[in-house]
């Protein structure tokens, strides 16, 4: 049998990848133009999320998208309490929150992952206009699956008026900022969330919840999941750009990895939410949520750092890296 000689080809694969990282710097600052949605020069979560929420059909109405899941089970006077209150104390049962909660999971990991492929599969000079779309379709379709996870386990509708005129305000901003800091696992973003269910759960006035979120007991954490994802967005924008400069092998990496990332991510904002006073009313709280309560209910206006407030803690709190598996997006 013929001996195939490899170094051609190991040669001609490595000035592809020379070249495909030399295009990703050439169009970073131009991608990065795309995705600066609020004008500060750099790429952060809030301006993917100001974008995503620009797309049709990202944004979810609570009470059509409730009355839609219960209707074939439930009577008029059950969904009617379901949007009134919450699911659970309108009696719908757990199990059956919890198995549409993996269907809205299981249908948006879907459509994402398609999209994702599709999207990856075009190289050189066009992966700059796909990239952004890859970024904010990824996001779009995972905000989708957060709105449903949060309606259906007990959380108010966000402000649908300022959804649909395309401005979110700050608090609404900071809600979804700390459900995907949730989803990735960055550190103190499952309690702020538990907290801040707590708070509506208990009937916290609303500008009290609204000073938490924006320079309150909250707002720390908010800051830390917003730096988490300055450093991870610039990591995949630059990953995504190599990619991306090699055609069709691009798709295959895309489309595969956003399907095995997306599912865990949405799991992970699932288990927490179920566990909260909103969705469980013999809920118990931990002593870092409670911490976070307190606070709030105390009106406590924090001007620190994320380490000030760690620090103060008894027991430190780790930040996920993001370096495993599931935590790539």
């Amino acid at each position: 049998m013929a001996k195939i000689d490899l170094s051609e080809y190991k040669k001609v694969a490595l000035d592809t990848l020379g070249k495909a990282k030399t295009t990703a710097l050439d169009t970073k600052d131009a991608v990065v133009a795309k995705l600066d949605a609020d004008g500060d020069g750099q790429i952060g979560i809030e301006d993917v999320i100001i974008i995503s929420f620009k797309t049709p059909g990202v944004y979810i109405e609570r009470e059509s998208f409730l009355r839609k899941q219960f209707f074939k089970n439930h009577t008029p006077e059950e969904i009617d309490a379901a949007v009134k209150s919450t699911p659970a104390l309108a009696g719908i049962p757990a199990a059956e929150i919890d198995k549409i909660a993996d269907e809205c999971i299981k249908s948006e990991r879907n459509k994402v992952s398609g999209i994702s492929a599709a999207l990856g599969a075009p190289g050189g000079a066009a992966m700059v206009a796909t990239i952004p779309a890859d970024i904010t379709q990824y996001y779009g379709f995972m905000l989708r699956a957060a709105q449903k996870l949060l309606y259906l386990y007990g959380f108010p509708d966000i402000d649908s008026d300022d959804a649909k005129g395309l401005q979110l305000d700050e608090q609404t901003m900071n809600t979804i900022v700390l459900c995907l800091g949730t989803m990735y696992g960055v550190a103190g973003a499952n309690n702020a969330i538990k907290a801040v269910a707590k708070g509506l759960a208990n009937g916290v006035s609303k500008k009290i919840m609204n000073t938490a979120l924006t320079k309150g007991a909250v707002y720390p954490f908010i800051k830390e999941v917003s730096k988490w994802f300055g450093i991870k967005m610039t990591k995949s924008l630059l990953a995504g750009a190599v990619n991306k400069a090699i055609p069709v092998v691009g798709g295959v990496i895309g489309g595969g990895l956003t399907f095995a990332t997306f599912k865990p991510c949405c799991d992970r904002l699932k288990k927490e939410l179920k566990d909260t006073l909103l969705a469980n009313p013999q809920h118990q709280s931990s002593k870092e949520e409670t911490e976070v309560y307190n606070n709030i209910i105390g009106q406590a206006v924090v001007d620190a750092e994320f380490a000030d407030v760690v620090d103060a803690c008894e027991n430190a709190i780790t930040i996920d890296t993001g370096d495993s598996e599931n935590n790539d997006a």
